[in-house]
């Protein structure tokens, strides 16, 4: 009868070892989403800016192409 019991402490024991880190695993996961979406608005943002930037420029290199 000890040694049921003491496999069924074990298993309980490995299975709230698994819940632990589970529960890291899904902080660490939402974590990453939130760096993951800011750093997509950034990159967003930096494109919209180069896009802008690079406007003129390329309305000086048609109109010089047309000279």
């Amino acid at each position: 009868m000890l040694w049921p019991m003491i496999a069924i402490a074990f298993g309980f024991a490995g299975i709230a070892v698994l819940g632990v880190l589970a529960v890291r695993v899904f902080a660490e996961v939402r974590r990453l989403a939130r760096q993951v979406g800011a750093t997509s608005e950034r990159i967003q943002r930096a494109a919209e800016d180069l896009e802008r930037a690079a406007a003129p420029l390329a309305a000086s290199a048609q109109w010089r192409e047309t000279e």
